[in-house]
């Protein structure tokens, strides 16, 4: 796991008004996926799709009581209208981009930031009654993709994130003690985010052009991102 000292959270902005339209012109389109309770006002994914506008913000019916399949299917319907799409998402959006893979939309994911994800067990007892939710299979994700953890997380221990790196084949890397990396511990305006995840998608991006390179001259190429970037180890 790599462990790095967090560049801490910043100051807030309020909720700016989300946007519903597919991308057009076959532009690459960033959706944010929030997790339980929707990423409220002042929550570092609703300040990111304010100071980033051509991302888009996911939308559920009930952000209070989450169910698998339709959140699935909400989830689906978004990737597939949006084709390439690079996902960023919170909490239980990271489990439910995880349940995305097998859909076949999940051919249209070219890279998933999963900050924060959670422990389903951990998150049931915490908000007894609220969630319809499956754990996520122990499977590789067929996109390319970055966990990004905390050491000091109530909804998933350290343990815990090195399992689901290895159930899922993602790199973890971990921004020291930032809680649920959420409003309760102080994240706002989250520019480390931003940091990381331009690093990310340009490695994705990076992967993607030298495979395309290297197809037409070794029948056995790697594909887009099979050796992970030993920075994200």
């Amino acid at each position: 796991m790599t462990r790095v000292e967090s560049a801490g959270p910043i100051s807030t902005q309020t909720q700016t008004q989300t946007q519903t339209q597919a991308p057009t012109g076959g532009a690459v389109q960033t959706l944010i996926v929030p997790g339980l309770f929707g990423s409220g006002e002042g929550h570092w994914q609703r300040v990111w799709h304010e100071d980033r506008p051509q991302t888009r913000m996911l939308q559920q019916a009930d952000w209070e009581h989450p169910d698998l399949e339709t959140w699935l299917a909400a989830l689906d319907a978004a990737v597939e209208a949006g084709g390439d799409t690079y996902i960023i998402a919170h909490s239980l959006g990271c489990l439910l981009t995880a349940h995305l893979s097998r859909r076949p939309s999940a051919r249209n994911v070219k890279g998933a930031f999963l900050v924060a994800p959670c422990d389903l067990r951990r998150t049931e007892a915490l908000h007894p009654g609220r969630l319809a939710f499956d754990a996520v299979p122990a499977m590789p994700l067929p996109f390319p993709s970055l966990i990004i953890g905390s050491l000091n997380d109530p909804y998933m221990t350290p343990g815990e994130l090195d399992r689901l790196k290895d159930d899922l084949e993602a790199p973890l890397h971990t921004i020291g003690a930032a809680g649920h990396i959420n409003i309760a511990s102080g994240y706002g305006r989250w520019a480390q985010g931003y940091t990381l995840f331009d690093a990310f998608r340009r490695d994705v991006q990076g992967r993607s052009a030298s495979a395309r390179s290297a197809h037409g001259a070794a029948a056995d190429a790697q594909p887009a991102f099979a050796g992970r970037s030993a920075a994200y180890r």
